[in-house]
């Protein structure tokens, strides 16, 4: 354990060391997502997590949080502000900029009287959280959709209800920096209709929008794989600016699962695919799980204060090594099988244990061409899967634990599953535990998910291909 701890210290002191050339101007992490918010403790440790690795904003945007979003209007209660100053404290010790915001847009009114009252409403929840100590703000118009996928919400009138505040603000406080804001239709194909035409909504955001507020960005799509400099490019040609973007990895919160799950898939993987110039800010979405989101953040740092030398895979095992020493190897067998996320309308993060998945498949392929194969590569990978999973459920804190535990237990009941799956093709008969030990799997994945495409395809495929045979 003294090994352990000492490697984390080594590490610390290292990355406090580090120096950066050509970083994103504002660069950090948004909790941002849906379902349980962090707690207070969790909070105070990414402020620290960010000064060791040069990010220097954190936005405080929890969507469950009633008083950000559904009670915007309501104050929040004197307990709660003195929690906030006391994170502000220690943002601002640690040179992060917080970013306090909220999310009228469900019931915001701009015109008429309600509209004066509401900007009321709104400079009061300001006004206390600026004598905290915030100095930074963000008002955020997204998730305003119907079930339809439709919105009514009218650009030019949100731009001009945030140039209003932008200007309210300057006149009464002369130290906040510009706002930060996500417009309604935040991604591309949603600024576009089919005919590459950009919508009235945001043609008139876009035109009207002070130059000075930050515009954030999400890609493509919501949850899209990664950001090309041409997507990009068309994106600030919309806006006639350079953009911040928001990006939605290592959140996890939409892998809803039939039992109603948020998290059952952990976001293990590293941020890639984003442009190298033009970012004017970037904001990194996390899962709940706040410890094993540190793994794509810490990545997330080395991108945002390099993003021309980025290597997403050397990051990717720097950072585990830095995070999880004497366990790291076990970590990077663990992780490499959950980082990929990807439903019906969200792609995003490197693909699942890609070595895996290769030798599986020509393994699969072998069989069913009656072509013979060495089955050693595979075995050994298996091996270490059933290795990793113990060493991680006896060997992590129970803070890390708690964060993943049901899917390390599944992990190894995966791995025990590949060995069994192998064993059958090599004997060319089902193993009569394989089924079973497969339908326990499916059990327990409405609250643990991983490898989709590679370990439980591997037991999938062998399990069709011996039954297809059996039948004949």
């Amino acid at each position: 354990m003294k090994k352990f701890l000492a490697s984390i210290v080594f590490s610390l002191i290292l990355f406090s060391n580090t120096t950066f050339a050509n970083p994103v101007p504002l660069r950090g992490v948004i909790e941002g997502f849906y379902g349980k918010e962090w707690t207070f403790e969790e909070r105070a440790d990414l402020m620290n997590f960010c000064r060791l690795h040069n990010l220097n904003a954190y936005v405080y945007a929890p969507k469950d949080d009633p008083y950000h979003r559904n009670k915007w209007r309501k104050p929040y209660p004197s307990s709660q502000i003195e929690e906030l100053k006391k994170l502000v404290e220690i943002a601002n010790s640690n040179g992060v900029r917080f970013v306090f915001a909220i999310s009228p847009g469900l019931d915001l009114n701009y015109s008429g009287k309600k509209a004066d009252e509401d900007l009321k409403f709104l400079m009061r929840k300001i006004d206390a959280v600026y004598n905290i100590g915030v100095r930074n703000f963000a008002i955020f118009f997204d998730d305003l959709k119907d079930k339809n996928g439709n919105h009514r919400e009218d650009g030019k009138k949100q731009a001009e209800f945030l140039n209003k505040l932008q200007d309210k603000l300057a006149a009464r406080y002369g130290d906040v920096e510009p706002l930060i804001t996500v417009p309604t239709e935040y991604y591309r194909l949603d600024m576009v209709n089919g005919r590459g035409k950009v919508k009235n909504y945001t043609e008139d955001f876009a035109a009207n929008l002070n130059q000075n507020i930050i515009v954030l960005y999400t890609g493509e799509g919501v949850v899209c794989d990664g950001i090309s400099e041409e997507d990009f490019q068309a994106a600030r040609k919309i806006y006639g600016r350079d953009l911040g973007i928001w990006w939605n990895y290592p959140v996890n919160d939409y892998s809803l699962t039939a039992g109603g799950n948020r998290n059952a898939k952990l976001a293990l993987g590293a941020i890639e695919k984003l442009p190298a110039q033009n970012v004017q800010a970037i904001f990194f979405n996390p899962m709940s799980q706040f410890q094993l989101s540190k793994i794509a953040l810490a990545t997330g740092a080395d991108y945002a204060n390099a993003p021309e030398s980025y290597d997403a895979e050397i990051s990717w095992n720097k950072n585990i090594e830095a995070q999880y020493g004497r366990v790291a190897d076990a970590m990077k067998i663990f992780a490499s099988h959950s980082r990929h996320m990807e439903n019906n309308w969200a792609k995003c993060g490197p693909v699942d244990a890609p070595e895996f998945e290769a030798a599986a498949q020509f393994i699969i392929s072998s069989a069913r061409t009656g072509r013979s194969y060495n089955p050693a590569e595979l075995s050994r990978m298996i091996d270490e899967m059933d290795k990793a999973a113990d060493i991680l459920l006896k060997n992590l804190t129970p803070q890390y634990l708690a964060e993943c535990k049901p899917q390390l237990e599944q992990f190894k009941r995966i791995a025990q599953a590949d060995r069994l799956a192998l064993k059958s093709l090599q004997n060319k008969t089902l193993d009569a535990n394989l089924k079973p030990l497969r339908k326990e799997i499916s059990k327990y994945e409405k609250s643990a998910i991983l490898s989709e495409k590679a370990a439980l395809k591997f037991i999938d495929d062998t399990i069709n291909l011996l039954d297809v045979k059996k039948k004949r």
